[in-house]
C-alpha cells in the first residue's frame, strides 16, 4: 500500500484511538485489528458501554508488525487479530496465551468446519478464536474488459492475469496485483498444477517465470485497490473475497453502470481465516475473553458481515446478512465449491528467502 494511503490510515486510527478511549470506564480493553476488518464506531461504543469499559482499539498494517511488537512483550494489547497465515507461527513463538473457552460460551455458534481447519495450524484450538474468512480471487471490471479483450473472451479464469496476452490487453484499463508474494505464490502454483504449498525450489522458479513474463502488463501493486478499481484506474486485481463485495458496494453507491466480477476459479484459489487471540502478556485477560464472546453473538456477527462484506464464522449469522451479500457466491461461496479451495497457510521458513528475494526482482522488473 502507498506511504500516503498509511498516513491517511493511521492518522485515522490515532482519531479513532481519542474518540473511543473518551469517557469514564471501570475496565480497560485494548484491542488491535486490521483496518479492513473495522467493526465500526458504534458497535465498539455499544460494547464499551454495555461493559463499562474504557476502550482502545488501534489499527495495524501487517502480521510481521504484529508479531514484532509481540515478541518485545508488554505490547499493551488484550485482543489482536493475526491471519492464518501468520497463526501458527506466533503460537511456536509463544506470544500467545491459551484461549479459556469456558469464557466463551457462544464457542457454540461456531462453525465446526471452520475450526476444524483452522485446527491444522492451532492444534486442538487452543490459541486462535475464528473471526472472518474470505478467500483469493480475481475481481474484474467485465465492462471495461470486454472492450479490450472483445466480447467472445471467457471471464472465468486466472488466464486473465496469468497469460500474457490478455494481461497485455488488460493493460489498457489497468492491472493490480497485491504486494504479497504468500498470498500470490500459492495461486500461481496451483495454476500451473504445482502444490500450493509446495518446498521445491524449482516450483517457485517456475511460478515466477511465468510472473515475470506479464510483469510488463502490472501497472500497481498494493494491497488496497478497492479505490482505483471503483474509480476505474484498474480493471482487473488479484483481490480478496471481502475487497470485491466492497467494491460492488461502492460501485452501486457512486452509481455506476459497469459490471464488476469476483472470480475464483476452481481448485485454484485459496481460502483463510482471520483469528482472535490473546497476547501473552495481555493487561486484562478477562475483558478479552468477554471482548471475543461479544464478536460470536449471532446479531454482532451479522453486523460484522454487513460492515465489512467478509463472512463470519458464525453460520446463524447469515440469515441476519444484507440479502445482498448472502446472496453473492463469490462472498459466500457454495459448500461444493468450498470444497475445492486449498487452504492458505505459512510458507515452508526454509523456501521463504528464496520468494522473498524473486519477489522483489519480480517487482523491480529484473
Amino acid at each position: 500500500m502507498a506511504m500516503r494511503q498509511w498516513l491517511v490510515i493511521l492518522a485515522l486510527a490515532g482519531l479513532m484511538n481519542a474518540a473511543l478511549a473518551a469517557g469514564p470506564g471501570q475496565g480497560e480493553l485494548h484491542v488491535l485489528n486490521w483496518a479492513d476488518f473495522f467493526i465500526g464506531p458504534q458497535a465498539v461504543d455499544e460494547f464499551a458501554r454495555a461493559q463499562n469499559l474504557h476502550i482502545t482499539y488501534s489499527l495495524m498494517e501487517s502480521d510481521d508488525t504484529l508479531q514484532a511488537k509481540l515478541l518485545t512483550g508488554h505490547s499493551g494489547y488484550d485482543v489482536v487479530y493475526p491471519a492464518i497465515t501468520h497463526l501458527a507461527q506466533m503460537i511456536r513463538a509463544g506470544v500467545f496465551q491459551p484461549i479459556d473457552w469456558s469464557r466463551i460460551p457462544n464457542r457454540a455458534n461456531l462453525d465446526p468446519a471452520i475450526l476444524k481447519r483452522l485446527a491444522t495450524q492451532d492444534p486442538g484450538n487452543r490459541y486462535g478464536v475464528p473471526y472472518v474468512w474470505g478467500t483469493s480471487g480475481i475481481v474484474i471490471n467485465a465492462s471495461k474488459a470486454r472492450a479490450v479483450l472483445g466480447a467472445g473472451q471467457e471471464l472465468d479464469s486466472w488466464d486473465l492475469l496469468f497469460k500474457p496476452e490478455l494481461a497485455s490487453k488488460l493493460h489498457q484499463c489497468g492491472v493490480s496485483m497485491v504486494d504479497q508474494a504468500t498470498d500470490v505464490l500459492p495461486v500461481a502454483l496451483a495454476y500451473l498444477g504445482r502444490d500450493p504449498h509446495s518446498r521445491d525450489p524449482a516450483d517457485y522458479r517456475e511460478a515466477f517465470a511465468m510472473l515475470r513474463k506479464i510483469r510488463p502488463y502490472i501497472d500497481q501493486f498494493e494491497s488496497s485497490y478497492i479505490s482505483t478499481m471503483v474509480g476505474g484506474d484498474v480493471c482487473v486485481a488479484f483481490a480478496w473475497s471481502g475487497d470485491a463485495g466492497m467494491i460492488k458496494r461502492r460501485a452501486a453507491q457512486n452509481g455506476l453502470k459497469d459490471e464488476f466480477r469476483y472470480l475464483t476459479p476452481r481448485g485454484q484459489s485459496g481460502v483463510w481465516f482471520q483469528t482472535m487471540t490473546i497476547p501473552r502478556d495481555a493487561p486484562d485477560v478477562d475483558n478479552a475473553h468477554k471482548w471475543i464472546n461479544h464478536m460470536l453473538e449471532v446479531g454482532i456477527a451479522a453486523r460484522i458481515t454487513n460492515a465489512i462484506t467478509y463472512p463470519t464464522a458464525v453460520p446463524a449469522a447469515t440469515k441476519w446478512v444484507d440479502p445482498v451479500l448472502s446472496a453473492d457466491t463469490g462472498i459466500f461461496p457454495p459448500p461444493e465449491e468450498l470444497k475445492s479451495f486449498f487452504l492458505l497457510s505459512p510458507m515452508d521458513p526454509g523456501i521463504l528467502p528464496l520468494v522473498t528475494k524473486m519477489w522483489l526482482e519480480f517487482k523491480a522488473g529484473r
